[in-house]
């Protein structure tokens, strides 16, 4: 079974493969280093009985005979190397020559040890080891450098035992065998462990995923999280941020259509019945039409507003903002709104510092256009209207001070709701409640209040908005 990649690839085979692979490898490794640790040490045991072997034929060697005569004799039987035989299954040989190779006593077809003495060796004596071949099999051989010496007579004999290799192999092959089930039996257990671990840590998300596809399409309520594990609470709790801003937007929707078949039903059947009323001769054409034109454009403007308001919605819902120039925008109003201020004769002006905000054209056109034109409207003829713009304190501070009669009592505990106008005629009411939309969504503040004169009269209304500089943007 190989791990699948991509999309497809579930949580449950990740862990358990991200957990397995790695024992696996290291298990692998270990089984290795065990192994050969292993060969060492039964090939440590089998010299060290090698070596007992040479040292005893060591001991049967002497010296016969004096000065040029001297020669050295081995009286050695081969049942002196049965002690050190495991059994019949590997076969041993020895051979005594002397230290220029001459053969004394053994096997002659054993090869002379040509070889030095290791410099550090694992033995204090004249010893070593190395591996050749006798009769076709490979054996291992043990060398030891043995001093014979009589009263008369000395000399250095060179003592070789030889061992075949098949008790050492079929030994190293049991260790191997027997390593090798013992690790597999430890992967089985971890990998039976791991699956325990695995499908009961996953658990709680099958659980949830059974739980979210009983759900009913419209059923938005918070997933609860707190049965779920800490790693996953994010993910609900992200998801709960997500369901949430898709049951604003769903109630965004309906309230959406809700107000528009409300508010242009109204000036439909108006225009319907002046149509009618045109058609019948009951209003003359040169009355009738200015009537159906300034129904027309009630509707229009509300439309529009109401297309304002969905679409302030999505660009909440999209967060993508950039810097804008503030007093820009509020100096290509004023003269595109020249005209109307010149019909009422207002004293007008503007006072308005370089401010860059975090905002979207559209919105902070839209929210200067609509306070400006409301302030205009409520702006008696020949009266005044100040428009200023400063950055303070990381926030960009705009405000607009008419000098109109103020907001009525009866409309002030519902300024900013939709639809909420002290003149029908005029206006639908949705005006503020696109600005303060708008506003909120830019993260700043929007507030209406009356400015009073010192014997505390209404004499006007001073529109304030605040939002964040673009340099203090988060």
């Amino acid at each position: 079974m190989k791990p699948e990649t991509g999309a497809r690839a579930s949580l449950r085979k990740q862990l358990l493969w991200g957990l397995l692979l790695p024992i696996a490898l290291f298990i692998l490794v270990d089984t290795v280093s065990l192994y050969r640790q292993a060969l060492r040490a039964v090939n440590t045991a089998y010299d060290r009985t090698l070596l007992a072997s040479a040292k005893s034929i060591g001991e049967m060697l002497e010296m016969q005979g004096q000065g040029a005569d001297a020669r050295l004799v081995a009286r050695i039987n081969y049942s002196a190397l049965e002690a050190f035989e495991a059994d019949n299954r590997s076969r041993m040989a020895y051979r005594v020559s002397l230290r220029d190779g001459t053969w004394v006593e053994g096997a002659q077809d054993l090869q002379p040890w040509n070889g030095t003495i290791p410099q550090q060796g694992p033995y204090a004596a004249l010893v070593d080891f190395y591996d050749s071949q006798w009769r076709g099999d490979d054996v291992r051989v043990a060398v030891l450098l043995q001093p014979v010496a009589s009263a008369q007579a000395n000399t250095m004999a060179t003592i070789q035992v030889a061992e075949t290799l098949e008790l050492r192999r079929e030994l190293a092959q049991r260790i191997l065998r027997d390593t090798l089930q013992r690790q597999a039996i430890l992967i089985l257990v971890i990998a039976l462990i791991a699956l325990l671990v695995v499908v009961r840590v996953t658990r709680p998300i099958g659980r949830l995923s059974r739980t979210l596809d009983a759900r009913a399409s419209d059923d938005l309520t918070p997933i609860d999280a707190s049965t779920l594990p800490a790693e996953v609470q994010p993910l609900a709790e992200a998801t709960n941020r997500v369901m949430e801003r898709l049951q604003h937007s769903l109630e965004h929707q309906k309230r959406f259509v809700r107000d528009a078949a409300h508010q242009l039903r109204t000036p439909l059947a108006v225009l319907k019945t002046q149509v009618q009323s045109a058609r019948r001769g009951d209003t003359p054409s040169n009355e009738a039409l200015p009537a159906l034109e300034e129904t027309i454009d009630r509707a229009t403007v509300l439309a529009n507003q109401m297309l304002s308001l969905a679409k302030v919605e999505q660009l909440r819902q999209s967060g993508q903002f950039e810097p804008v120039e503030w007093s820009a925008i509020l100096r290509d109003l004023a003269l595109e709104m020249a005209p109307l201020v010149a019909d009422k004769d207002i004293d007008f002006g503007l006072d308005s510092e370089s401010c860059f905000v975090s905002a979207h054209p559209w919105m902070l056109r839209e929210i200067s256009r609509n306070l400006l034109h409301n302030a205009i409207r409520h702006t008696p003829v020949g009266g005044k209207l100040d428009v200023r713009l400063h950055p303070d304190h990381g926030m960009a501070h705009l405000e607009i001070m008419d000098s109109g009669e103020g907001i009525p009592d009866e409309l002030r505990p519902r300024l900013f709701q939709p639809f909420s106008t002290a003149d029908q005629r005029h206006g639908s009411g949705l005006g503020l409640t696109i600005a303060k939309e708008m506003v909120l969504t830019l993260g700043g503040q929007i507030a209406l209040v009356n400015r009073t004169d010192a014997n505390g009269h209404v004499d006007g209304l001073n529109a304030s908005v605040q939002l964040r500089l673009w340099s203090e943007a988060p």
